[in-house]
Parts: C-alpha cells; structure tokens; sequence
C-alpha cells in the first residue's frame, strides 16, 4: 500500500500548545508546526509526513489517549480535535521554513536551520540543526532552558567541565556543549533512528570527532559509572526522570550540576521532592506555560537563594 503525504493536526487552548507538540512528536518522530488564531485563541498544531490509509485510525486513537491523559495532569485542552488530512507534495518541504527561526542565546551561542542566513556574532558558537526525525531543535521550551544552563554553567574558556547528554534526540544538547567547550562530552538515546540523526547532525556541525552518540538505556546502564561529568542533562519524561534519580545522580561529579527537562508544572514538585529527599536542592528552574524545568545541585553545595 502506498503512502500519502498528510498533516496531522490537533487543534487545542494555547496554553496547552506545547504539551500537544510533545504529543504529535512522540506519536510521529517529528517536530510540530503551530498557527495561532488571535480571533479564536486556539492553537492548531501540526505534523507533516507519509502515512498509510490504514494507519490513520490508530494515530487517531493513540493521540485521543494522550491528550485525556493530558486532561488528567490539569491541562485544559480545549476543543482538542484531531485532523487528518492529504497534502499537496509540493508544500511539504517548505512547510518548516515558516516556522523554524534561529534561536539566541545571548552572547555566546546560536541555534539556526540551515536555511537562515543569520549569522552568529563574533562571540556565537552557532550550532546547525533542522527539523527532522528526532526530538529536540531549540523551539521546545523545555530543550531552550537547557541550553541556557548550558551557556549558564559553562566557566571561562580555559576550565575543565564535561558533560553528557541523557536522552540525547537530535544531539542538539551536546553538539552545543561542545561548541560551547564543554570536553569531553558524551551522549546517548535508547532509540535507534535519534541515535544515527544525531550523528548525523555530529557531522553537520563539524564535531563528529570529538562527540559520537551512542546507542543505550538510561534504566540500563550500570548504577556505578566509570565517569562523571560536570553537567549532566536530562530533558525525559517525569516519572523517568524519578525512577532513575540514582542513575543520573550517579553521573554527576562532585559540585557539578543536573538540568532536568520534560516536566510538566503539574508534575514537578514531586521530582523536585525526590531529588530533595536524595539531598539535592533547585538552584535554577523556569516556567513556560504548562512548562517546568530545574537545575539541582547537593545541598551542601548549592547556593543560598
């Protein structure tokens, strides 16, 4: 059976815009597009690609799922209406480009298509990366914090920090650790199609030397690591994130730090109680609409705030 080119769209509140995007991205392994109408105030969602007649009614149904257990966290989802739809080939590869801008980020580093002329200023490392099969371009509020911690944390020029990358997506995490000075960094995902994607995006952005992404499982690494690193990311899924605190924690060196993304408001005290209960205390944390995220360091360590 052939497969056609689609949009498949879910129409939603604004407030619930992103967690949607996350939804659409984990059902098709692709970052969304959103419109949002000032008339109405709802946001409509998308994402572009070949499927199979008769694989529409199980996308259907799998994104029905996820947006009630969205309505169970206390997101307010709207109409959330769900569309299908045929597409004329010849918008498909240019549907992304109006959406996808260059991210800044201050001073110092700079997230860009490959279709932007933008330039990066002199002090810009620039990092490269398009929409594809992989989560993580930038435009997720979640995977902005953590390059801003990244360009947060990182000490002048001439200190040593590391860095690995837990759930790695596309790789734009460490490709901007690296770009940042960040050495040596490390990263890894347990899926297959993100693992060879960022690899690719390695070679993309010049760095395939001194980063390669491995394939493999947070809940299966070894409890007791050979390395630890000064920073330690991990943009996850909450109860992930809270069922591996000891991995992760593991992994971090002695008064390092770890930025823990991919939770929703609703969701982070109780990760921030977890790691507390293990001794380690928020210094950083952002909120973006239903959005939360954190950076935790050991208590004896942390910062008064």
């Amino acid at each position: 059976m052939s497969k056609l080119l689609r949009s498949i769209s879910i129409t939603t509140s604004l407030s619930a815009e992103d967690a949607v995007g996350v939804l659409l991205e984990l059902e098709r392994g692709q970052t969304p597009s959103s419109y949002a109408d000032a008339v109405t105030r709802l946001s409509t969602v998308s994402v572009y690609g070949e499927v199979e007649t008769r694989d529409v009614a199980g996308i259907k149904r799998r994104l029905r799922e996820g947006l009630q257990a969205l309505a169970a966290d206390g997101i307010e989802i709207g109409p959330a209406r769900i569309q299908v739809k045929k597409v004329p080939a010849r918008d498909w590869s240019e549907s992304w480009k109006r959406h996808f801008k260059p991210l800044d980020l201050g001073p110092r580093l700079l997230v860009k298509p490959t279709w932007s002329r933008r330039a990066p200023k002199k002090t810009q490392a620039l990092v490269v990366l398009d929409p594809g099969l992989s989560f993580g371009t930038g435009q997720h509020a979640t995977t902005r914090f953590c390059l801003e911690q990244l360009v947060a944390l990182r000490a002048p020029e001439n200190a040593s920090q590391s860095m690995l990358d837990v759930g790695t997506g596309s790789g734009i995490l460490a490709i901007a650790a690296v770009k940042l000075g960040y050495r040596p960094v490390d990263a890894f995902d347990f899926d297959a199609d993100c693992v060879r994607v960022a690899n690719e995006n390695t070679e993309l952005n010049g760095v395939a030397r001194e980063l390669t992404v491995t394939h493999d499982d947070i809940t299966q690494v070894p409890k007791k690591p050979k390395q630890r690193y000064s920073v330690v990311c991990a943009n996850l899924i909450y109860d992930l994130l809270i069922a591996e605190r000891d991995r992760l924690l593991a992994r971090v060196a002695s008064g390092g730090s770890l930025v823990l993304a991919g939770i929703l408001e609703t969701q982070f005290t109780l990760v921030r109680k977890t790691f507390e209960q293990a001794g380690w205390t928020l210094v950083a944390s952002t909120i973006d609409k239903e959005w939360r995220s954190g950076t935790f360091r050991q208590a004896t360590q942390a910062p008064k705030r």
